[in-house]
């Protein structure tokens, strides 16, 4: 696969990986580390993709995977604040009320962060359980009590 069909990948589903950042990252700074890293880790292993599954997919399995080990090393992109980094790329146009989504979901555990963001993208449970690796049955078991969790986070933001 060449430099080309990969930036052209990259480019057509870069929202992937801006809206994991605005998720998981704390400052500006370590959401420009992040995009970054994300990147880095795509070029590197982009000649392992075999195309068993969309490309989406597995760019957002890497952002996770990428995500998780940077989490597990420095402990440094825990969220803390409402940093604004390239900011049209992380909210639906200035809208308060998918700010206030991503308020509540930025306050849920990693997992369960990855979980609701794979679901609001549209994946299926089948989905969703392959790219976290557990079952579709308790995919939809989490979801649920997610949506229950946001829901009364979103009556008090």
């Amino acid at each position: 696969m060449s430099e080309k069909e990969f930036l052209s990948q990259l480019k057509e589903h870069r929202n992937i990986i801006y809206k994991l950042v605005h998720l998981y990252a704390n400052t500006e700074e370590d959401k420009k580390d992040l995009y970054q890293e994300i990147v880095l880790q795509a070029w590197k292993t982009y000649s392992a993709f075999r195309g068993d599954a969309k490309f989406s997919t597995w760019l957002y399995r890497l952002c996770l995977n990428t995500i998780f080990t940077i989490q597990r090393k420095t402990k440094r992109i825990e969220y803390t604040d409402t940093a604004k980094f390239e900011e049209t790329h992380f909210t639906a146009s200035g809208n308060d009320e998918a700010e206030r989504l991503y308020k509540a979901i930025r306050t849920l555990p990693e997992t369960e962060r990855a979980l609701i963001s794979l679901h609001l993208d549209g994946h299926d449970n089948r989905e969703v359980g392959e790219l976290l690796g557990i079952t579709p049955n308790l995919v939809g078991v989490k979801l649920h009590r997610i949506k229950q969790q946001l829901a009364t986070l979103l009556k008090n933001i």
